[in-house]
């Protein structure tokens, strides 16, 4: 089962804002949010891909796929 619970990190301890929903020892993974992560994320920057995604020339032509159905 893997669950996320929102927290914070103050003076070397780890604070949640609310229980774990497990009884017993547990293993788990923390993720640090940086400022610069939470400024970031999920935001799209205009631009971002320039350079990186190209389009065929003949893109727009019909597919031979599709001949039969034309």
């Amino acid at each position: 089962m893997l669950t996320a619970i929102k927290g914070y990190y103050e003076k070397g301890k780890i604070i949640m804002n609310e229980d774990a929903p497990v009884k017993s020892k547990t293993d788990v993974i923390i993720t640090f949010l940086t400022k610069d992560d939470e400024n970031t994320a999920g935001k799209r920057i205009p631009g971002g891909l320039k350079g990186k995604v190209s389009l065929p020339d003949d893109f727009n032509e019909p597919l031979d796929d599709l001949k039969d159905y034309m």
